[in-house]
């Protein structure tokens, strides 16, 4: 029963710290109120147009793939590490290869069904596209 006081005064103390933190410091921070600070800040500048701006998807993607690729590799590290120690203590090497196999496997699937389904290459936007047909006319 110990070990569950021991968690719950870890969790206690791991809700009450930060919670006095924000506490504390609404209680000591100056407030000043100015319309300068509940506007937008562009700057310096007077915000022009809407809040809303469309990025394109493409951005995500590549740094979703990104992600999903740099945790690959952070997860083939520790296999890479014991790979040669365990080939030396017997293990036969069907057992220390298919795991890794598969998951890089899984993860090549995921690869090429990104490639496929167009998630890898950009869009190309109509003013890129006629300045390269105008390039290709001068020629």
């Amino acid at each position: 029963m110990s070990d569950w006081i021991a968690i719950g005064a870890l969790a206690a103390v791991g809700l009450l710290i930060p919670l006095g933190m924000m506490s504390v410091s609404a209680l000591l921070r100056p407030s000043v109120p100015e319309t300068g600070k509940s506007t937008t800040y562009e700057s310096g500048e007077t915000p022009t147009g809407g809040t809303r701006i469309r990025f394109n998807i493409q951005y995500y993607m590549v740094a979703l793939l990104f992600v999903v690729f740099d945790i690959e590799t952070v997860l083939l590290f520790p296999w890479a590490v014991i790979y040669r120690p365990a080939i030396s203590a017997g293990v036969p090497m069907i057992d220390l290869l298919w795991p890794m196999l598969a998951f890089v496997g899984v993860l090549a699937i995921g690869l090429v069904w990104a490639w496929r389904s167009g998630a890898i290459s950009w869009a190309r936007s109509p003013r890129a596209t006629s300045r390269k047909t105008e390039r290709d006319l001068n020629q």
